[in-house]
């Protein structure tokens, strides 16, 4: 058996079904090529048959990335698996992945099939697959509570027809790891031809055994793990992609299995996706949480300053996550910020590099400190950001005890025009927010406000998250400032921008 496992991530499909979760095209992109940078197998772009927009972003992803693996989801409908394909058909590796529920209450309730058609269906569905490419994926939807035998039947017979790839999915979240387990040596056991097939697992977290229930599949025989980052996904999430790579890395005797996978990249790509989506990562986070290596103990303190071993089984350094000393001001030239950048993880263009540097100058006249989140949230703000349809000019803001509502004095670029207003509000966030609004033209309803500290003192750079709604479309912004009432405004227009990006993305996309 090889000791080769795959990693298939799934953050820009399933994991965009996470609520608040949804990305745009651009966003889309730049996750897919920090995933690429970081050796992931198989990126699983998106369902091509679900949306022009879906479909549009799938195509791009699969006619950027290079050197992973670029896999469109489909149902096991011939007219599924052609649009999955015209989606994929540029890229350098491209895979299919098609499904079907095999469970019986999958088959009874939602397709209302009897076992042999959904065997039937799925042979179809894979010979038709087989006629783009050899590099198809099959899945048997909620194989956990599927009869085991049927299983085992149905996955020999799409190996048959041309799967190379066999997807069991945990799809409810519902087994245990030990019974998880037994099942795929069963099925290694029991199909004749696995043998042909690389065997894969897709583990939700409904109980929380996600990555449990993906780690006891690869003790057992499973070499694909299709994972998120951070385990974003539908409901409770899936399998987070920096565990199984750490458990695998850290317990190598228990394992005895490798990944491709850079870990000195985990930290950075789970703390893009957090921006991107404006979600912040929660400090107790396997891994990547803020205190995933903080030590408050006295006693563990002790320890880890006599031997980091005693309360650290891994170093924050293997997976990316750097230290916060102040290396960084309004002398450093742009060689030493170009080589901070890549230590983070980032590749830039010499031109992106520039702006970087002159934003950090910027920074460094305003706070003393200048930390490796600082120089993140830059990035984040400078160069990532989506093109602004309305801008940020001049913001000010008065509040006090006198009993006198707060007031904001905004200045803004509305495509390229410069408009002027002042508003009350409650507060000097809720003024700011309705001086913004009126301006736009756009009230939507604020569903989320979050404030954090991106690094430590009183002149932290403050990052704000704010999620709005407008009827039926929601975005999701960020901003970050050492003045946390600049960094709401900026968060609330980068929401305002995403909303109008969403109906600009709609109308332009267009599929052959």
């Amino acid at each position: 058996m090889s000791d080769r496992v795959f990693i298939f991530d799934t953050t820009l499909r399933d994991g965009e079904q996470s609520p608040g979760a949804t990305m745009n095209l651009r966003e889309k992109l730049r996750i897919a090529r920090q995933l690429e940078a970081m050796g992931v197998d198989i990126i699983e772009a998106g369902f091509p048959a679900a949306s022009e927009g879906d479909f549009c972003s799938v195509r791009s992803i699969a006619e950027t990335v290079k050197q992973s693996q670029v896999a469109g989801l489909c149902r096991a409908m011939p007219a599924d698996i052609d649009r999955a394909w015209d989606a994929i058909r540029a890229a350098a590796h491209p895979r299919i992945h098609t499904f079907i529920a095999s469970s019986p209450v999958h088959m009874k309730h939602k397709l209302n099939k009897t076992p042999d058609e959904v065997l039937d269906m799925a042979m179809k569905a894979v010979r038709h697959a087989s006629q783009y490419t050899t590099n198809i994926e099959f899945s048997a939807e909620d194989a956990s509570r599927s009869d085991w035998e049927f299983l085992a039947k149905l996955t020999q017979s799409v190996i048959d027809c041309g799967a190379t790839t066999v997807n069991i999915p945990d799809t409810v979240g519902y087994s245990q790891p030990d019974e998880f387990a037994e099942l795929i040596r069963y099925l290694l056991k029991n199909v004749p031809n696995a043998h042909k097939a690389v065997f894969s697992v897709h583990c939700h977290n409904d109980l929380g055994l996600a990555v449990a229930n993906t780690m006891a599949a690869i003790r057992a025989g499973a070499r694909q793990a299709e994972v998120t980052l951070s385990g974003i996904g539908e409901r409770a999430g899936n399998a987070a992609l920096e565990e199984v790579v750490m458990n695998i890395n850290t317990r190598p005797t228990i394992y005895q299995v490798t990944t491709g996978i850079d870990a000195e990249k985990l930290f950075p790509a789970c703390r893009l996706l957090s921006h991107v989506i404006g979600q912040p990562i929660p400090p107790n986070k396997a891994i990547t949480g803020a205190n995933a290596f903080a030590h408050e103990s006295g006693i563990h303190q002790d320890g880890v300053l006599k031997n980091r071993e005693t309360y650290e089984i891994m170093t924050p350094e293997s997976v990316g996550r750097a230290g916060t000393d102040m290396v960084l001001g309004k002398h450093s030239g742009r060689h030493a910020i170009n080589q901070k950048l890549e230590e983070l993880g980032y590749r830039l263009s010499a031109e992106d590099v520039t702006m970087v540097s002159d934003a950090v100058k910027r920074l460094a006249d305003i706070k003393k400190t200048i930390y490796d989140e600082d120089v993140e949230a830059i990035v984040l703000e400078e160069i990532y950001r989506i093109p602004d349809k309305f801008r940020l000019m001049h913001l000010t803001t008065h509040s006090g005890t006198t009993g006198v509502p707060a007031t904001a004095a905004v200045i803004m670029e509305v495509d390229g025009q410069e408009r002027k207003l002042a508003q009350f509000g409650v507060g000097p966030v809720d003024a700011t927010f309705n001086t913004i609004a009126e301006i736009v033209g756009v009230s939507p309803v604020l569903e989320r406000f979050h404030i954090s500290a991106i690094s430590g003192g009183t002149d932290a750079l403050g990052e704000v998250t704010v999620k709005i709604r407008d009827g039926k479309r929601t975005a999701v912004g960020r901003g970050a400032d050492p003045d946390i009432i600049i960094a709401s405004a900026r968060a609330y227009i980068n929401a305002m921008n995403r909303l109008a990006k969403k109906t600009e993305e709609t109308t332009e996309c267009t599929a052959p």
